[in-house]
């Protein structure tokens, strides 16, 4: 697997990493007390977005499936 710089398997990985560490950040907010909201429903927002990415990325990386 090519990972050169701007490859899309490497985009892949950095938007599943960044996925994952909002994912932290979210558990980590919806325990704070208090409660930010406003933050909280930016970064569930911001990890919606970039499920959305992957998910994309993923269907683009996929090779056609033969009739």
């Amino acid at each position: 697997m090519d990972l050169n710089l701007h490859s899309p398997e490497r985009r892949l990985i950095e938007l599943k990493i960044e996925h994952a560490d909002l994912n932290a950040l979210v558990d980590i907010a919806s325990h704070a007390v208090p409660i930010d909201e406003l933050t909280l429903r930016r970064l569930k927002k911001r990890r919606l977005l970039l499920r959305d990415q992957i998910s994309q990325l993923e269907l683009a990386l996929q090779p056609p499936e033969p009739a």
